[in-house]
C-alpha cells in the first residue's frame, strides 16, 4: 500500500510539473497614449421649430449635434447642408463635421424649409432661429454662446454667407427665442451661390437658359409657386426678388470674415459664383480668403481631404478660438 502511495505522489509531482511547463505566460503590449481629442457624443433629430397653418403642422425642422466631452464651454460651428434649394439633408458630411469636432467644436448641422413649399427668406429665417436656439441650450451642450461660426456647402454656402452678410437685420429673424441672437463671427461658403441671377454664369447658353427658366430650382426658390401665392417666370423676369435673394447684394463693411472654397471643375454652380462675393468684402475691406481647389466637382472626395480640411479649421480657430 505505502509503494502504491509513493507511486502515486511521484506521478502527481511529474504531472504537475509537465503542467507547469506547458502554461505559459503572453506578454500584453503597453501604449502610452498623449491625449489629443476627446471623445464624441451624436445627439440626433433635436427639434427646434415648428410652423402651423390652420391648426395643421406645416413643418417640423430638427438639428444634429456633434458635442466633444470636456468641462469648459467650446465653440460652436453651425454646419448647413446643400441640396439644390428642394431639400436639405442634415446627416450629409459626417467626414468634415467629425474633423471639425475632433478640432475642438461643437457641431450643430440643421434643417430648414425647401422650395417649393418654403420660399426666401423662410430659409435664412430658420437658420437664425437654429442659431437662436443653440444659444438658449448653450448650457446644455457646452457651448461658448459668444464664439458661433457657421459653414455650408452648396445652398447651404449660400445660407452660411447669408447669415454673415445679415447680423443683426430684424427682417430675418421669425420664430421662437427672439430675445437670443442670431449673429455669428465668421462664416464659410463652399462652393455655393451668392448671387441666383446667373447661377450658370461659367457654362454655356443652354445652361443659362436652364437657369433663366420658370422650372429652375432657384425660381421655386425665390418666387415659389402660383399654387401657394408665389409668381410665375424664372428670376430674371423679377428681378427686384433675385436681388434682394441673392447674398451679393448684402455686402458691407459690416460683413463677418468669410472663407470661399470652389472647385474648377464644378459643373453645377460656377465657380465665379463665389468669386462675384469674394471681390464685393474685399472691396469693402472685410477679411476674406478664397480658394480654388484643382479637379474639384460640386461635391466629391476632394472635401474631405486634409489639406481642404486644415483651410477650414485654421479659418474657423482664427475667429473662433484665437
Amino acid at each position: 500500500m505505502r509503494k502504491i502511495f509513493l507511486a502515486l505522489l511521484i506521478l502527481f509531482v511529474f504531472s504537475s510539473i509537465l503542467f507547469a511547463e506547458e502554461v505559459k505566460k503572453f506578454e500584453s503590449k503597453t501604449l502610452d497614449i498623449e491625449l489629443k481629442t476627446n471623445a464624441i457624443t451624436l445627439y440626433e433629430n433635436i427639434p427646434f421649430a415648428q410652423g402651423f397653418a390652420q391648426g395643421v403642422l406645416t413643418y417640423s425642422l430638427t438639428m444634429d449635434i456633434l458635442q466633444p466631452a470636456g468641462k469648459n464651454p467650446l465653440p460652436l460651428i453651425v454646419y448647413v447642408t446643400g441640396g439644390g434649394f428642394i431639400m436639405a439633408p442634415k446627416n450629409n458630411w459626417i467626414q468634415q463635421r467629425m474633423r471639425l469636432a475632433d478640432s475642438g467644436y461643437v457641431v450643430a448641422s440643421v434643417e430648414y424649409r425647401n422650395a417649393p413649399l418654403g420660399r426666401f427668406p423662410q430659409p435664412v429665417q430658420d437658420v437664425k432661429a437654429a442659431i437662436r436656439w443653440l444659444r438658449a441650450h448653450a448650457k446644455q451642450f457646452n457651448i461658448d454662446p459668444n464664439k458661433i461660426g457657421i459653414l455650408g456647402n452648396s445652398a447651404g454656402g449660400y445660407l452660411s454667407s447669408f447669415v454673415g452678410l445679415t447680423n443683426g437685420m430684424k427682417e430675418f429673424e421669425a420664430g421662437d427665442f427672439l430675445d437670443y441672437s442670431s449673429d455669428v463671427l465668421c462664416a464659410a461658403n463652399i462652393f455655393g451661390i451668392t448671387d441666383v441671377r446667373n447661377i450658370g454664369m461659367d457654362y454655356d447658353e443652354e445652361n443659362q437658359k436652364g437657369h433663366a427658366s420658370a422650372g429652375a430650382t432657384e425660381a421655386l426658390w425665390v418666387l415659389g409657386t402660383t399654387t401657394f401665392g408665389g409668381k410665375d417666370g424664372g428670376v430674371l423676369a423679377h428681378p427686384e426678388e433675385a436681388a434682394k435673394a441673392s447674398p451679393v447684394t448684402y455686402a458691407s463693411e459690416k460683413s463677418v470674415p468669410m472663407l470661399f472654397m470652389h472647385g474648377d471643375a464644378d459643373k453645377l454652380v460656377s465657380p465665379s459664383q463665389t468669386d462675384l462675393l469674394f471681390q464685393a468684402l474685399k472691396s469693402k475691406g472685410v477679411e476674406t480668403e478664397r480658394y480654388i481647389v484643382k479637379n474639384a466637382a460640386h461635391g466629391g472626395p476632394y472635401w474631405v481631404q486634409e489639406p481642404v480640411m486644415k483651410i477650414m479649421i485654421d479659418f474657423f480657430d482664427k475667429y473662433l478660438k484665437k
